[in-house]
């Protein structure tokens, strides 16, 4: 077994399915058709598309362990239609359709040979990454929908784990941006005089002492609970409960 080989992950991954699976028990037919918190999806595009989700995901590890390239959705017209097709089933049809394609996907991670989790794949956005990372893109899927989902569920629930890992993820590649916008050395600029750059500032979270810079020239300081800072940057809050002068952030995803 290497450091690449993700079973602790895995766990964490089996118990936010767990808490999803407990929370979706209690849904009826009523509830399908209802808004989620995500603009134009029901309830019932997103239980359709954590399924198809553990079956994209699934496909990644099938492409590292075979060494078959067997991309995450066959293209995105299908993965848009089986979301569409499937939003409006009964609740137990989209049950039955989360836990099956979640054990699935589990079962083989489980049995995942330890020297594979270290080739690489491709993910849907096409950015290439390693097979040890798959499990995490699950794991961000459970706990992010699971709120999306409005069924009571929110950001304060997210375990500590996960917010501080997601909430350096995010801004890392919000300083990414913020950096290939400028040239080392240099003033920030854009290739595109037209286009405004992207917003510089610092975060403090108030409950972990998490600090960071995001771009080369602060302009302000955004303070709050890391689960609250954590889901204003991943637009999952409007940021209503955090300090200071929030800027426009480009989307996640």
């Amino acid at each position: 077994m290497t450091s690449d080989t993700p079973e602790p992950l895995l766990d964490t991954v089996d118990r936010a399915t767990g808490r999803l699976m407990d929370a979706v028990a209690k849904l009826t037919d009523d509830d399908v058709p209802a808004p989620s918190l995500l603009p134009d999806w029901t309830r019932g595009h997103l239980l359709a598309h954590l399924a198809r989700n553990a079956d994209g995901l699934l496909n990644l590890l099938l492409w590292a362990r075979t060494g078959i390239e067997t991309p995450q959705y066959a293209s995105q017209f299908l993965r848009d239609s089986d979301i569409e097709t499937g939003a409006p089933r009964a609740i137990a049809e989209q049950r039955d359709d989360l836990r099956t394609t979640a054990d699935r996907w589990l079962a083989l991670a489980r049995t995942m040979p330890a020297d594979r989790w270290t080739y690489r794949v491709r993910a849907r956005t096409g950015k290439e990454l390693p097979a040890s990372t798959v499990p995490w893109l699950r794991l961000r899927e459970i706990e992010i929908h699971h709120v999306d989902l409005n069924i009571g569920y929110r950001s304060q629930d997210w375990p500590a784990d996960f917010v501080a890992r997601m909430l350096t993820e995010r801004v890392d590649a919000l300083d990414l941006a913020a950096a290939s916008n400028r040239p080392a050395g240099a003033k920030p600029m854009t290739s595109d005089p037209s286009q405004p750059l992207p917003p510089s500032f610092t975060i403090e979270t108030t409950d972990t002492g998490y600090a960071a810079t995001i771009g080369p020239a602060p302009t302000a300081k955004i303070s709050g609970p890391a689960h609250d800072v954590l889901a204003w940057l991943i637009g999952r809050s409007d940021g209503a409960d955090l300090s200071g002068d929030l800027p426009v952030l480009s989307a996640w995803l």
